[in-house]
């Protein structure tokens, strides 16, 4: 196999990454925070700007998307070379970051769940996501899986309990609210 076939597959995921930035840049998303900073951490004391951070709370789910992935693509796709899952995985992590910031789905996350305040991300933040995501594929690629298994439900469990949200509450919470939940979310 030629090096330029052998690398293909790593210049599509760039240039994924770069699409979607571009792509989000053109759906009116601001590059950084609107404050004019970038920060490395925002924390849970002020929701608001959470999502215009390069780390935020959620950060540990798009970890977690790609030690999904991998385990989804491996069970799916085995005799696909390694290179083109990952072109997949990335592919769907660009597609939700896209999805998760159009006006419809920022609304449903201000009428469904707790974030009221949820304003969408800037680009620096889904950048970060998807190479968060990037990690977790790497992680789940060579971790023994009880590791893997071990670090999503660490995480989720790190996530659910210092904030009360993590990724399952998050789908449920945008699929299927339950009023019950959502109150016990308002109370922390």
């Amino acid at each position: 196999m030629t090096d330029v076939r052998r690398l293909l597959p790593y210049g599509l995921v760039v240039a994924l990454l770069l699409a979607t930035g571009l792509t989000l840049w053109a759906m009116g998303r601001g590059l950084i925070c609107p404050c004019g900073t970038i920060e490395l951490w925002h924390g849970p004391s002020d929701p608001g700007p959470s999502s215009q951070s390069l780390l935020d709370w959620y950060t540990p789910s798009h970890l977690m998307h790609g030690i999904l992935f991998f385990a989804a693509l491996w069970w799916m796709a085995r005799a696909m070379p390694l290179r083109w899952r990952l072109v997949i995985a990335m592919a769907v992590e660009c597609l939700w970051e896209i999805a998760e910031n159009t006006p419809w789905v920022i609304e449903r996350y201000r009428s469904a769940t707790v974030s009221v305040d949820y304003n969408g991300d800037a680009v620096i933040n889904s950048t970060v996501d998807i190479l968060a995501m990037l990690l977790g594929f790497a992680l789940a690629r060579r971790l023994p899986v009880w590791a893997s298994v071990a670090l999503v439900v660490g995480f989720e469990a790190l996530t659910t309990t210092l904030i009360r949200d993590g990724l399952a509450l998050n789908i449920l919470m945008l699929l299927w609210p339950l009023q019950s939940v959502l109150d016990w979310q308002a109370g922390g």
